[in-house]
């Protein structure tokens, strides 16, 4: 059967592709003018980044299931109070890790909130992590926090700030914010740049493998006297196109052009359309607004056990602990109605990956001849009477 030997018709010249058949710019880019953008609401920036990218997730699980993993240890109040808040800082609550859930808050949103609920004898029984896309701040005329909102679907509870003695009923954590003075700076927003060209990437060399990993082209149809396809025959002809010869199963077909038809690449080759380089360099930027050394990622680069230790150690000197550090002074803060004096840290002398660290200070500790015992139990985080301070 003869497929492209078709002569143009006189009548009823075809249309122009890019009205018509939809093989214009617009068909190319999937969006038209917005192919160029990203989400900038939160829960899209989150679908696209923790939902759909491998290197966003990563980084965010290390992050989060780092800092709901390391030890606590609580300090400055009475010893049955410490006790106490250590297993509400560590208890797990409608199926979630607290410390775990605000460091997720705290780091994609910039905001975590923590509701104190107490129980019939007026003392702290659960702390609660709660959504912050849901969480709205109202303020009084001075511009002061008095109250929280909560809205789920079409209902909306108002959470007062404080209880009736004053004391926080939400604990309210924000990372600072140079353009908002109640609401916190996430590093999704920064991250959403890079997500976007990772994603978009991935998608692209997904099409590639699609379409058998051949660069695009067009059908020129150039029959000598100047004549045109109708619009069947365009139809027909597409059809037959991307039934006999688009995609993957029909790789290494021969083309058998006739009647004035030649096929002409308007692409790069294969070997410059795969963006392994772009792919890269948008992972480490991703990588980087997660405070996540690349190299902890899988991504090309030094891989040494070497430098693979220093970047865990890195990453829990610049990005968890500081974290961690915020969450537990933010609850030990909100606690000391109860709890007068507490204090909660993490336990570094507990931490696997700080563990080198910590027996070089204790060493340099322990043969310092100049320092008395309480000096050198206080720069150990030791309390003079043999407990932890």
């Amino acid at each position: 059967m003869k497929l492209f030997g078709w002569k143009g018709a006189a009548g009823s010249p075809r249309p122009a592709l890019s009205r018509t058949h939809g093989w214009g710019a617009a068909g190319w880019m999937a969006g038209g003018a917005a192919a160029g953008e990203w989400p900038s609401a939160y829960e899209p920036q989150v679908r696209a980044a923790v939902l759909a990218n491998p290197v966003a997730q990563r980084a965010v699980r290390l992050v989060t299931e780092g800092a709901g993993g390391a030890a606590i240890r609580a300090a400055g109040a009475a010893a049955a109070d410490n006790a106490r808040a250590c297993e509400l800082a560590t208890r797990v609550s409608g199926g979630q890790g607290l410390v775990e859930t605000l460091a997720l808050h705290l780091l994609l949103h910039g905001n975590a909130y923590a509701q104190i609920m107490c129980d019939a004898g007026g003392e702290p029984a659960e702390l609660f992590a709660l959504r912050p896309e849901r969480v709205g701040v109202e303020v009084d005329a001075r511009g002061w926090p008095v109250a929280y909102c909560y809205r789920v679907g079409d209902r909306t509870s108002r959470l007062c700030a404080e209880d009736g003695a004053g004391r926080p009923a939400i604990v309210h954590l924000k990372t600072a914010n140079p353009l908002d003075d109640h609401y916190g700076l996430g590093c999704l927003g920064a991250a959403s740049g890079p997500v976007a060209i990772h994603n978009a990437a991935t998608r692209w060399n997904k099409a590639l493998l699609d379409n058998a990993a051949r660069p695009s082209g067009a059908l020129v149809y150039d029959p000598g006297d100047g004549a045109t396809l109708s619009a069947e025959q365009f139809a027909r002809l597409k059809a037959e196109m991307e039934a006999a010869f688009q995609g993957a199963a029909n790789a290494g077909r021969p083309m058998l052009l006739e009647g004035g038809l030649s096929w002409q690449t308007l692409s790069m080759s294969p070997s410059e359309m795969d963006f392994v380089a772009l792919k890269q360099g948008a992972a480490r930027e991703i990588a980087l607004a997660f405070g996540v050394p690349p190299l902890l990622l899988g991504l090309p680069g030094d891989n040494t056990y070497a430098n693979y230790r220093e970047a865990n150690r890195a990453l829990w000197r610049q990005t968890i602990l500081p974290l961690l550090g915020k969450i537990l002074g933010g609850l030990a803060q909100g606690l000391r109605g109860w709890m007068p004096g507490l204090e909660l840290a993490p336990d570094l002398d507990r931490l696997p990956e700080l563990a080198e660290e910590r027996d070089a200070q204790w060493q340099r500790v322990g043969a310092a001849d100049f320092l008395t015992a309480e000096e050198k139990r206080a720069m150990l985080d030791i309390d003079p009477k043999g407990g932890r301070a």
